[in-house]
């Protein structure tokens, strides 16, 4: 076996390509777009290389066929919030061959130890924790926009190697024709009532605006957790941007207190959907078919992050919220499911949320660490 670190047009081709050829007889796979995969390590779009790096690598069988892949990055704002400083590796694709796997795992591990990391996490991305993030374990069935999917036999790999799970990663489903219980329903409208209570959706034409609440919302919502870094203005709006293609503004809401910024959810339709007919491959037919699948519709989407701000928290602002969006979304009668993903398993707060909401258990991935 050969591996060969990706610096030219050729071993970019055969990173992208590994996946379409390991899953290509798996009717729930769906090829991430090249787009998207090529992004992350592309300095210009990805603020993340500001303060940090990546690489990534193609490993080869002895008749130079591409059999794996990995990626390794440092994130100088995380890596040094812990005992022991620590990189990340995310992008593994790997056949069902123990002694390839390791190969892939000692080869972001020696970069990461060259460039002063004693810890690898994985499978992790090199930016937000809303895409390429977790090791599916639980439920393998059609993966949402953004959603890691992978073979069950991955879990082996990265146990065997020394990996330890960090935290397990839930994603929930909710029905979204099924009727809320009386007692939430109750408190939702009551909530919307009260004084000085306002719920407003999402806006393009105001994104700039958005993008200071969701900010200020975040950063409050999320400060107490370990390792928490805020997130800035320049990823979000990042992240608004690559959505604009996607989004339907009356599935995004925001709530306010006396027009204080107090909670929000971004809810996309899952691209999925409309992708899996492309391949990964956004040329012009694969423009024009994603046009036609987002003209005739999904029926599915992904609620990504859901914040509140911590004084706010016991306020209901959550349930109001799915109120509004029931009485968007249920006269289209176009949705059947709403997908929650995904809230770490220390987040108790947004697991009761989706208990109330009536939501039942979807996936299970895990973050892990390998300490050096």
């Amino acid at each position: 076996m050969i591996i060969t670190e990706v610096k030219d047009k050729a071993s970019k081709k055969d990173f992208l390509n590994v996946p379409r050829i390991l899953y290509k007889n798996d009717p729930v796979w769906v090829c991430p777009l090249d787009n998207d995969v090529e992004a992350v390590f592309d300095p210009a779009k990805n603020n993340f290389h500001q303060d940090g790096k990546c690489t990534r690598w193609v490993l080869y069988n002895d008749n130079q066929e591409p059999i794996g892949r990995v990626a390794a990055f440092i994130n100088n704002k995380k890596a040094y919030h812990y005992d022991q400083p620590t990189g990340g590796m995310g992008f593994f694709e790997c056949i069902d061959d123990k002694e390839a796997a390791f190969l892939l795992f000692d080869t972001a591990k020696k970069w990461l130890k060259d460039n002063g990391m004693q810890a690898m996490d994985g499978p992790i991305n090199f930016g937000e924790n809303d895409t390429f993030w977790g090791l599916l374990v639980e439920g393998f069935t059609h993966p949402s926009y953004g959603m890691n999917y992978n073979f069950p036999y991955y879990r082996a790999f990265f146990e065997d190697y020394g990996f330890k799970t960090q935290y397990e990663q839930i994603t929930n489903h909710l029905d979204v024709n099924k009727p809320f219980s009386e007692r939430f329903t109750k408190i939702a409208n009551w909530v919307i009532k009260k004084p000085g209570y306002n719920f407003r959706h999402f806006e393009i034409k105001k994104m700039d605006k958005f993008a200071a609440d969701f900010i200020e919302i975040y950063n409050d919502a999320w400060r107490d957790f370990e390792n928490f870094v805020p997130i800035t203005q320049a990823t979000i709006r990042e992240s608004f941007e690559k959505m604009k293609a996607l989004m339907d503004e009356k599935l995004i809401w925001f709530a306010y207190i006396d027009d204080e910024p107090a909670a929000f959810v971004i809810i996309l339709p899952d691209a999925n959907q409309m992708l899996k007919p492309l391949n990964g491959k956004l040329n012009l037919i694969g423009k024009l078919k994603f046009l036609y699948y987002r003209w005739k519709g999904v029926s599915r989407m992904r609620a990504i992050v859901m914040g509140t701000k911590q004084k706010y928290q016991k306020h209901g602002l959550e349930s109001a919220i799915f109120i509004k969006l029931k009485e968007y979304v249920l006269p289209l009668k176009q949705y059947d499911e709403l997908e929650l993903s995904w809230v770490g398993d220390f987040n108790e707060k947004m697991i009761a949320i989706h208990a109330a909401v009536g939501a039942t258990f979807g996936k299970k991935h895990l973050t892990m660490r390998c300490i050096f």
